[in-house]
């Protein structure tokens, strides 16, 4: 009887290498999640922290870097103001410059708002968005060198932006920093007018471009807006705020590469777990014959099996989780990684789920085989 637990105490340096296997898997899928998490923040998290529900794009606009190649007019932004189901929809402007600050080089994604508009970001430093030259930066930015009063000096036109304020928590798009900056300020530089020195106020009315990158759209409360019908009167193709997550450079490819290498490790894992499994199962059939004999069912056997599976995958899941869990502190804050609790719950219970999943095939496998011709009673 409880030969699962016999076995472990018996068997310790076998079940130490196999279980040591488990926690180097553990560490690789928990540091891989932190890593996907960490890349995924730093590619969209400034979309994701907006409160629009989708984006509105020009008709033929791809999807790939949809931000960059965009242009909507007025119209089409009217289009969407006067919709039922829509509670607000604002123009969205889009670009990426590159610039200096303090004597060093920095890079930054424009993000041109109206500030008074829900786009407008909440700040954990400083002011809002108010005159033509002030800018919301990325948290994050500060690690770059920005800080309160800096002045980023924009490159070939030399406009110059002050650092009036952070972003609560990071806000990045495309792996680069986001700089909030006031629509029509953003709209003087895209149109090529701006001059340099910080933009005057004069400058931003007498700017006659009206064009933005996108509409963002926040539905009503309970409505679900016919995106598809109103893209055909506004001429417009619309996107989820998820499926606009596809727009920021390589979101696309860095998690599906990220994925496919999860999705293997987890498979590996259970083959692994299944193998060990298969081969010590295979070495102990005549003690399971014995028992089967003396009157345990397959499925005792198989629940006797589990529980040692359980134990040494909790075990050694446990200690590789924590490892991960004091690696991901260790790393450096420019690194892209990020170890959530959802991302490592998830990774913690797959593996465990899935070791146990190849322990069970391999057991019940055994377990049903007949005592009788297990003991040799066929000689």
């Amino acid at each position: 009887m409880f030969l699962a637990l016999r076995e472990l105490g018996f068997a310790r340096g076998r079940f130490a290498l196999m279980g040591a296997v488990i926690s180097l898997i553990a560490l690789l899928v928990v540091l891989l999640s932190g890593l996907a998490a960490g890349l995924t923040n730093d590619g969209v998290s400034g979309l994701r922290s907006m409160p629009a529900t989708s984006f509105a794009f020009s008709k033929g606009t791809i999807t790939d870097n949809a931000f960059s190649r965009s242009l909507v007019d007025p119209q089409q932004l009217a289009a969407w103001k006067d919709t039922p189901g829509v509670a607000a929809a604002e123009p969205l402007g889009v670009s990426s410059v590159h610039g200096t600050a303090n004597g060093q080089q920095t890079d930054l994604t424009l993000f041109g708002v109206e500030p008074s508009g829900f786009l407008s970001p909440a700040v954990s430093r400083g002011e809002s968005l108010s005159g033509p030259a002030g800018i919301v930066v990325s948290e994050t930015a500060r690690a770059k060198g920005l800080d309160l009063g800096s002045t980023v000096t924009l490159d070939r036109i030399g406009v110059e932006l002050t650092v009036v304020g952070f972003t609560k928590g990071q806000a990045t798009f495309g792996h680069v920093n986001v700089a909030y900056l006031p629509l029509a300020t953003w709209r003087l530089i895209a149109s090529g007018a701006a001059k340099p020195g910080p933009p005057a106020q004069a400058q931003v009315d007498a700017v006659a471009y009206r064009y933005a990158s996108a509409v963002a759209v926040r539905s009503a409360a309970g409505a679900t807006p016919d995106l598809a019908a109103i893209d055909a009167r506004a001429g417009t193709v619309s996107m989820t705020k998820p499926q606009a997550f596809n727009a920021s450079p390589g979101y696309q490819p860095e998690t599906l590469t990220l994925t496919m290498i999860q999705v293997f490790l987890y498979a590996i894992s259970s083959l692994v777990v299944g193998a060990f499994f298969t081969v010590w199962t295979i070495q102990r059939k005549h003690e399971l014959a014995v028992l089967r004999a003396i009157g345990a069912s397959a499925g005792y056997l198989l629940r006797d099996g589990l529980a040692q599976a359980a134990m040494l995958l909790g075990a050694f899941t446990a200690l590789g989780v924590g490892a991960a869990v004091v690696l991901g502190a260790l790393m450096p804050s420019t690194a892209p990684f990020s170890l959530e609790p959802a991302p490592v719950a998830v990774a913690t219970a797959l593996t465990i789920g899935l070791g146990l999943a190849g322990a069970g095939v391999a057991i019940l496998r055994i377990a049903r085989v007949d005592p009788l011709t297990a003991l040799g009673g066929n000689r």
